[in-house]
């Protein structure tokens, strides 16, 4: 109908509301909820959340150049369990950069951003609130990145500077290293646009030299597109892909991308946006297609907090039959 490869025509907005209205109606239609008409008996995976609790880069007025500094409870026992300890996480957090004499207001995504001076400082902020919660940092819950690093890319040089922070300026084998370093340093499970989106070469290096100890997600690398995927799948880019289903634009293709990244041993991050809605269709997807793992923001704004009182009821409704793959997680040990 539409007949181009990026939906010029129509728009990705438009043909994904038609997509996910049939669907749903379907869904009606045969007595199931969206999450089992989608992905039938097997259907039974909750994920582990992505919580976002500090921003940085464009998503804040602040001196970290990485976008996103996450949680995620993978000590968990289940979902609802996680849900607490990575709230805990966040309320504790907000006491800590009290303390600190930082601002505790909100970004779009539910995280806080305040003035904090560098990257590194506020990792060790929050592995401080991360025991101020009383948990383990590596053992309960650990830390997941969105560096977003196309943002603070340079495209003449080649180069990445951050100039938010210290504005020191490093080649693609620079900031792999980089990466390198952080990994042993702190207690991270996945990192997230590690690397410019084009960077192939770059993404190629860091995959065969952390790929084996940490998530590689790319967003901006691989925008939920099968062509872009299989190409990372070829040159050895990444091991895991996140899943935006307003990026490519209909629900087919959303499962077409997961079941090739599955098929190939990749991980399936099911993803919000940074501006949202209270539709919570993406927390049916998330158990759907047993991605395992959900990125929906934090533990605060409605259209946030959306997703995660949907999760909660499927995990009702599942029951005993509900599975929580926490402490399974490949990257972490």
């Amino acid at each position: 109908l539409d007949g181009t490869e990026n939906k010029g025509k129509l728009g990705a907005n438009a043909i994904l509301a038609v997509s996910l209205a049939v669907a749903k109606a379907a869904a009606e239609s045969t007595g199931q909820s969206l999450y089992r008409y989608i992905g039938g008996v097997n259907a039974r995976t909750l994920p582990v959340p992505m919580m976002n609790i500090i921003n940085g880069g464009s998503h804040a007025d602040n001196s970290i150049d990485f976008q996103e500094f996450m949680v995620m409870p993978f000590g968990a026992n289940s979902f609802s369990q996680a849900l607490r300890m990575g709230t805990e996480v966040f309320h504790n957090l907000k006491e800590v950069l009290k303390s600190k004499g930082y601002s505790t207001n909100v970004g779009d995504e539910g995280g806080f951003a305040p003035s904090i001076g560098s990257n590194e400082e506020a990792l060790e902020i929050i592995l401080e609130s991360i025991v101020k919660a009383g948990y383990k940092p590596g053992v309960d819950i650990w830390i997941a990145m969105d560096a977003a690093a196309s943002e603070f890319y340079n495209a003449e040089k080649g180069t990445y500077i951050f100039h938010k922070s210290d504005g020191r300026e490093l080649t693609s084998d620079q900031m792999v290293d980089y990466w390198a370093s952080w990994i042993e340093k702190y207690p991270i499970a996945s990192i997230e646009d590690g690397l410019h989106e084009d960077d192939w070469s770059g993404w190629a290096k860091l995959h065969a030299k952390i790929g084996d100890k940490v998530q590689l997600v790319g967003d901006d690398l691989f925008v939920t597109n099968e062509k872009r995927v299989a190409r990372g799948i070829e040159e050895g880019s990444a091991n895991s892909v996140l899943i935006k289903v307003n990026q490519i634009g209909t629900l087919t293709e959303t499962i077409n991308t997961v079941s090739l990244a599955n098929k190939h041993m990749m991980t399936a991050v099911m993803s919000h946006r940074s501006g949202e809605t209270e539709d919570a269709t993406i927390a049916d997807l998330a158990v759907a297609l047993n991605t395992g793992q959900i990125k929906t923001g934090s533990a605060s704004r409605s259209d946030r907090m959306a997703k995660y009182n949907q999760l909660l009821r499927i995990e009702e409704e599942l029951g005993e039959l509900a599975v929580f793959p926490g402490k399974n997680f490949r990257f972490i040990s």
